[in-house]
């Protein structure tokens, strides 16, 4: 069974991730933005060993693809190193995901304050090509960022007591896939309420949930 747990994760964790196509993601309001087909897998630590291969990788070898961009703006300046490696048949977790074709890094450095701040994180990806890379990497955040705070407004994600097992993971899915489903339900009312009406209207939840289909 709990074999079974990790792979339905993993099988909907490509699902959201395939959901970016066009960036047509719809999650807290968020703008599309256009010319961006594939998927994109970041926070790789509670995929075994993915994510220490990945950081192995990128800390000995020298990737095929880089680029870097420069923002500045409220006292801040950010500099973001992007790379991308593509021959990736050495990865023995690559047969895991479906359409896996790269592996990706981004060094973030923050001047702010008289202060450095410096971040790397890894990723995993079906798109080839580095400038499409970095801007799925920018949009991710944006979108982890908005989905992040609808979790904690609507759903209370951080109040949870759910330790057991792969119950967080299988009920932070299930939290995922409500909001989206909710979101994209069209009567004008909150994402609360929404969710309250859910509970104590049984022929709204069954529309609710029949508008996904």
């Amino acid at each position: 069974m709990r074999s079974e747990n990790r792979g339905f994760f993993r099988r909907v964790s490509v699902y959201r991730a395939c959901r970016y196509k066009v960036f047509a993601c719809s999650l807290c309001g968020q703008s599309t933005i256009e010319n961006f087909w594939g998927w994109l897998k970041g926070k790789l630590k509670n995929q075994g060993t993915l994510h220490e291969d990945v950081r192995l990788y990128f800390d000995t070898e020298i990737p095929a693809s880089k680029a870097t961009t420069t923002e500045k703006g409220h006292g801040r300046i950010e500099t973001r190193e992007y790379y991308l490696e593509t021959e990736i048949d050495w990865l023995w977790q690559k047969s895991d995901w479906v359409g896996l074709n790269a592996i990706g890094m981004v060094k973030s450095k923050v001047f702010e304050k008289d202060s450095l701040r410096e971040e790397s994180r890894y990723f995993i990806t079906s798109l080839t090509s580095i400038e499409t890379f970095a801007k799925a990497v920018r949009a991710h955040w944006g979108i982890e960022n908005s989905l992040h705070y609808c979790l904690y407004v609507t759903f209370k994600e951080d109040a949870s007591r759910t330790r057991k097992d792969n119950s967080p993971e299988n009920f932070s899915v299930i939290r995922r896939i409500a909001l989206n489903i909710l979101m994209q339900f069209p009567a004008k009312m909150s994402l609360a309420r929404k969710r309250r009406k859910c509970q104590y209207d049984a022929d709204f939840m069954a529309e609710v949930l029949l508008s996904a289909f």
